[in-house]
């Protein structure tokens, strides 16, 4: 690259699948360590060989990674340990290779502030016989490397919201290419990705995981992540998971979270579902301090959002805190969906909240009798 011409470098994606196609030992395998950084938000990652196909992450030793430079520790006590929790069928490197969720835990083995899987495990344990499903839709927006949307025009806007949603055509799906990459390796990993669609805002797309049980729900959104950012990588091109990425009269980015319990999916499960909503109203103000970071630009009442400081439920209300679909109200039973959750949200902390909340009646300390 020629630094006085302004000029980015690229790579040659011909010349890598060269190196790919070699063929690769049997008793060598590539475990990929994934891990949320200091930030709650953005997710790091590194390569190991191991000598055989772990078939569990229990079949995978505890790894370690310089903490100071993901601001998770002291440059004076770096080492931050990984902890192997879920493994995944690798769709880049292909093969025995392995993807590899992990939790964080510090020199102490005491979990990181931004390991909020430990908390989540322990109430999907207590709530294991009221089988808490969740499915989880993450909307995203892409981005340009100058951090304009794709395909916007650079400096000004395209036509207003309107076409967009679950849109055909080349001036209304802008970077379908990612979006279907995605579904395929998500597809081919393990991931239980049950679909995807273009959102109202140009260039900002959805997909949804689930239904998955317990803390898959989890596992499953934030390796779908990785996979989402690893494919944009190879495309050019950044993911966004801000709330709010442009202000003004466009649609921000949520992850509504649909939740349900065996009573819940059970004939005249409608009752369940009205009193899991009662729980999630006395607790408003908790829920939202665990749904994701500037989430006040995105609640605002307006744009398919609830305001962030009031609660209100709705059949089939999609400017509500709590939607019950209209299916479901029809036939009382099924799920309810939080609509509440950001696009940045930490899946962990928002399936631990839900289920403490509904399955387990914590409340907080002033509502306590």
């Amino acid at each position: 690259m020629d630094a006085r011409s302004g000029n980015t470098a690229t790579t040659d994606k011909a010349i890598l699948r060269r190196y790919l196609e070699l063929p690769q030992p049997d008793d060598k395998v590539m475990a990929t360590y994934i891990w949320i950084d200091g930030t709650g938000e953005n997710l790091r990652a590194k390569t190991r060989t191991v000598d055989q196909e772990p078939r569990s992450p229990n079949d995978l030793s505890w790894w370690n990674f310089d903490g100071s430079s993901t601001g998770q520790a002291e440059g004076s006590n770096s080492d931050i340990y990984l902890k192997p929790v879920a493994i995944y069928k690798d769709p880049f490197m292909l093969g025995q290779n392995k993807l590899v969720m992990c939790e964080t835990y510090k020199y102490n083995k005491e979990p990181t502030a931004s390991n909020k899987r430990l908390s989540c495990e322990e109430a999907m344990k207590g709530a294991t016989d009221q089988h808490p499903w969740f499915g989880l839709e993450q909307e995203y927006t892409l981005l340009d490397r100058d951090g304009w949307p794709f395909g916007w025009p650079k400096g000004g806007f395209p036509h207003p919201q309107g076409p967009y949603y679950c849109g055909v055509g080349a001036s209304q799906a802008l970077g379908r290419d990612i979006v279907e990459a995605h579904y395929k390796a998500c597809l081919y990993a393990g991931i239980n990705i049950s679909g995807t669609n273009a959102e109202v805002m140009p260039a900002q797309w959805e997909y949804q995981v689930g239904p998955c049980e317990g803390i898959d729900a989890g596992d499953q959104l934030w390796l779908s992540r990785y996979l989402l950012l690893r494919i944009a990588e190879e495309f050019g091109v950044q993911v966004s998971f801000d709330p709010k990425p442009i202000p003004g009269d466009w649609n921000g980015a949520g992850c509504h979270t649909n939740f349900s319990t065996l009573a819940m999916r059970e004939p005249n499960g409608i009752e369940s579902i009205n009193l899991a909503i009662k729980a999630l109203e006395v607790r408003h103000a908790t829920h939202i301090k665990c749904y994701g970071r500037n989430n006040e630009r995105r609640l605002t009442g307006r744009h398919e959002t609830a305001n962030i400081n009031q609660f209100n439920a709705g059949v089939a209300n999609r400017g509500a805190s709590i939607r019950i679909p209209r299916q479901v109200g029809e036939e009382k039973c099924g799920y309810l969906e939080d609509r509440r959750p950001a696009s940045n949200c930490d899946p962990y902390a928002v399936t631990d909240i839900i289920v403490r909340t509904v399955c387990l009646g914590e409340k907080d300390s002033e509502t306590k009798n």
